[in-house]
């Protein structure tokens, strides 16, 4: 049997590596870190967890259930303040979804239309 042990990192593959670094660096406030790997790309860190994002110019933008964001794949996030969030996201121009559940978060995309979670805890 496999024992997991920890979870390391999500790869997002971006189309447009400065935008992403604006959104998960300025709007998301992530630390970004070092990476040795040649390749462009960009890592981010939060707590203990990475995301790598993966420069690819080919890559298409893809959400597959348009009405709710939070059915596509995503990446979730605590967060100590929704509503700080949503006035960031507002600062900053970005579209997003409040959690058609009606608890406590909503649902952005990035500029790739990868879909990023925000929560309250």
């Amino acid at each position: 049997m496999i024992q997991l042990t920890q979870f390391l990192h999500a790869a997002i593959v971006v189309s447009d590596l400065e935008k992403s670094e604006h959104f998960y660096g300025t709007v998301l406030g992530l630390q970004k870190i070092d990476r040795v790997l040649k390749f462009p790309g960009a890592w981010y860190e939060v707590g203990s967890f990475q995301i790598h994002l993966i420069a690819d110019s080919s890559r298409a933008a893809e959400v597959l259930n348009a009405e709710k964001w939070g059915r596509n794949r995503h990446l979730a996030f605590s967060v100590a303040s929704l509503e700080a969030a949503k006035q960031q996201l507002i600062a900053h121009d970005c579209e997003f979804q409040m959690s058609a559940s009606g608890r406590a978060a909503l649902f952005v995309k990035d500029p790739d239309h990868n879909i990023v979670e925000l929560g309250e805890a």
